[in-house]
Order: C-alpha cells, then structure tokens, then sequence
C-alpha cells in the first residue's frame, strides 16, 4: 500500500504544475490512444508534488451487474512538480530510465475501478517530459491494485471516478468534517489515552458485514503519540463481532509494520471498552442504509439509484 505522505492541497502550486507541460494535448500512448487526450482535463486536487486530473467524457462502464457498475474503467493523468518527479521515480525504481527527475513533467495511466471493494488497478502507465514524449511505459500483467482508504495516494482519483457514474457524494464524503467518527476512548492507569475513530467515507454492508477502516491511536500521559493501529474490519452488527481483515501498525521505534491477524470473529461483551463503539456502529447502520448499501448489487436496482 502506497501511504499519502504529502503536504495538503494548495490552488497556488498550479501555476508550477502547468507551466511548460501540454495538458491538454496528451499523445498516443504505445499501439494504445488515451482518448481522453482528445477532452479537457479536468483537475482534482494537487499539493507539493503533484497534480492530479480526470477526463469524465472518458469514464467509461465497463460492466453492470443488477444495473450496477461493477468495473469502471478511465485515463488519469499526474502532474509532477522537480519534488514530486524525484519522489515518483524513487518510488517506482525507474532512476536508470529517468535519471533527471527535472525531464519527467506528466504521466497518463489505464485504469479499472471496482467500487464494491473500493478498489483501483492499474492496467498500463506512461510518463511524459515536457514535449508529449514517452520517457518510461509499462502494461501491468498482472495489473496493479490498491485497495482506497485515506492512506492511499489514488483516492482522488477513485472518488472523482466513482462520482462521475454514480453521483453518491464520494468526494464530498472525503473531504466532509465529519468523516471520522469516534468510537470510544480509554485511558490506563498510567495515563496513556486510546482513541478509535472509523472512517465513515469507507463504510459499506456487504450482507450483515459493515465493513470500513478503524484508526485507533495511543498517546502517553505527555499527549505524545505512542502506538497506531490502521484496520480494516467487518462488524457484524446484528451478533455483535468482529474480524480484523487486515492491518498495519506504527510505532516510534519500528514504523509502520503489517500486523498478523488470525481472521476470526470475536465478541465484544458490554463490558469491553469498545462496547461503546458498537453501539455507535449499530446506530450507523440504522440510519445511513443508503449510503451504506450504494453499490451494493444485492438489492434491488432502485435502492442504490436513489434516496428512499
């Protein structure tokens, strides 16, 4: 999983971004055209380092299941500032390519998006200089995947593509104010304080499954930050358990490591300190059925096509 280490959006970077790179003229990519070089890029989000943008006429559905889209496919494109180009190419491996990070000015990627499992794949990726010209390709076989959580660096691209099919509010659940929701708190006898948080914009059902992301943080009695958790659950609501799917934990000393999980479902007794969670969750689930089931392609058509 690629972590979003990067400073927080800034309008003021574009003009940095846009300058000497043909954005709105993207080449033919290999034996493969970009058709959406033949649009107008829309932009996303951008930082620091990079700029990111969609073509929504290029948004396509690739297939439906009980008319839902269950595979979306779409060109994005990167822009890259001289910070964010040497972070890419360190990132990728690719300095023997592109030993100058200042000639990578852009990159155009084949996507596919699964919404169901909030993922996105990469089937083929191209960067650019600054004159349109091919610098370093590659077809995916088998293709890239990431699953989206707010760790991810593709999720502005996911919401964005996700909201140009369906027009559920993904992107405004990002960014809204409210999309961590605490879920209990407790403190030891040696003053260190935990507090679990679930990311409201990942929560979906998945039969009686509510699964999403958990943040769950310790600091000392000092407010320094001990100990993070990130995991992804599945709550059944009804019985009142819990599964760990995955996770990854950080500490001072080790940084992020992934954690080993067993994948059994566990009780959470009322005397549990994240009893209280549950309920919150339980309360989620009761109130939020039409953002919790959106595409879903177990119900019928009309639950995920409008608000009851």
């Amino acid at each position: 999983m690629r972590k979003m280490r990067y400073a927080a959006a800034a309008l003021a970077v574009m003009g940095t971004l846009l300058a000497g790179a043909p954005f709105l003229d993207a080449p033919a990519v290999g034996t493969m055209r970009a058709e959406a070089a033949k649009e107008q890029w829309v932009w996303i989000s951008s930082d620091q380092k990079y700029g990111k943008f969609f073509s929504p006429s290029n948004v396509q559905i690739k297939s439906k299941v009980n008319g839902v889209a269950t595979c979306i496919s779409a060109w994005i494109k990167t822009a890259y500032t001289p910070g964010g180009a040497q972070e890419a190419i360190e990132n990728y491996g690719i300095q023997a390519s592109i030993p100058d990070p200042r000639t990578l000015s852009y990159s155009l990627a084949l996507v596919e998006v699964i919404p169901q499992e909030r993922k996105i794949s990469y089937i083929q990726e191209n960067f650019y200089n600054a004159d349109g010209k091919v610098i370093w390709s590659k077809v995916y076989e088998p293709q890239k995947e990431y699953e989206i959580n707010h760790q991810s660096f593709e999720e502005d691209y996911y919401v964005a593509l996700v909201d140009q099919v369906f027009h559920h509010g993904e992107r405004a659940q990002k960014d809204a104010a409210d999309r961590w929701r605490r879920l209990w708190t407790s403190e030891s006898a040696g003053g260190a304080v935990t507090e679990a948080m679930a990311d409201f914009s990942t929560m979906r059902l998945s039969g009686n499954n509510l699964i999403y992301w958990e943040w769950q943080e310790t600091k000392n009695k000092d407010g320094e930050l001990m100990d993070v958790k990130f995991m992804k659950k599945a709550l059944n609501h009804e019985q009142g358990t819990e599964k760990i799917i995955s996770a990854e934990q950080w500490t001072s000393a080790a940084g992020w490591k992934k954690m080993e999980t067993d994948g059994r479902y566990e009780t959470i007794p009322k005397e549990d300190k994240a009893y209280p969670g549950l309920e919150r969750l339980r309360a989620i689930v009761k109130g939020y059925q039409y953002w919790l089931n959106r595409y879903r392609t177990d119900l019928p058509q009309t639950a995920n096509a409008k608000k009851s």
